[in-house]
């Protein structure tokens, strides 16, 4: 047996996610469905995040382990010959046994996308929140910064997040300009793990503080309430991309 590494890109519109589920599309599901048809096996895939219904992908990592001799080359190949428009295998690499994508990864990076204009945009509608009112920027990004570092992010999780600690390690919040496109808005988040829904639940907190509901200050006593009730709207799905997952030595929690 020897273990893979892949790395996948996906359209979520119209996915439930990730995860296998009994009422419609998952990126599991196809991908299992390709092992099977191109090499006979249905191995056990080991995703990075599970990320959810309408969420994209650039970099998903996925883990598994087959006894088909197959080239890489080859795999790569079929496996994205069985695969539906809307998922795609960018890398196939062999790696060292006992590695797996979840528990081996260091930190993943998000890049979630706001189109800011007053008219919405046909091209961007599933893969942006179309937010029509003016956002203030700069107050966006000092709320940020308060959310940078070693913090207990209770008030940025769903209400069914099962996680034991609810610390984490933000190293990066960045709201940014999209150079040439001056309605866009990307809002990118880079952390050794996140609780569930939490990038959204912060989108949604700093989207508030840039429509003027909510002040620079009120962001970081929310931060140190813990109360979830106190936050922001989540975010819709559609508008957040897993750009990447790192792996290497992990550093704070």
């Amino acid at each position: 047996m020897r273990t893979l590494r892949l790395v996948l890109e996906y359209d979520g519109t119209g996915l439930v996610g990730w995860q296998r589920q009994p009422h419609g599309p998952s990126v599991q599901a196809a991908l299992e469905e390709a092992f099977q048809r191109l090499t006979g096996e249905s191995p056990r895939l080991r995703a990075a995040g599970r990320t959810d219904a309408g969420v994209h992908a650039l970099g998903q990592v996925v883990s598994l382990q087959l006894a088909s001799p197959l080239p890489l080359e080859r795999l790569l190949g079929g496996l994205n010959a069985y695969l539906p428009p809307a998922i795609a295998v960018r890398e196939v690499h062999e790696v060292p046994q006992g590695f797996d994508a979840r528990h081996s990864a260091s930190g993943k990076m998000y890049r979630y996308q706001v189109w800011n204009g007053r008219v919405r945009s046909p091209l961007r509608a599933a893969t942006h929140w179309h937010v029509r009112q003016p956002l203030d920027r700069v107050a966006m990004r000092q709320a940020a910064a308060q959310l940078v570092g070693r913090h207990d992010f209770r008030a940025f999780r769903a209400a069914d997040c099962e996680r034991r600690t609810t610390v984490r390690w933000v190293r990066r919040l960045e709201v940014l300009d999209v150079v040439g496109e001056p309605e866009a808005l990307h809002i990118e988040v880079e952390a050794t793990a996140f609780l569930k829904h939490m990038v959204r639940i912060l989108v949604g907190t700093l989207v508030e503080v840039g429509r003027g509901r909510r002040s620079v200050a009120e962001v970081a006593e929310l931060l140190r309430s813990g109360d979830r009730t106190r936050a922001g709207p989540t975010a819709p799905a559609h508008g957040l991309i897993l750009c990447r997952v790192d792996y290497g030595e992990r550093t704070g929690y």
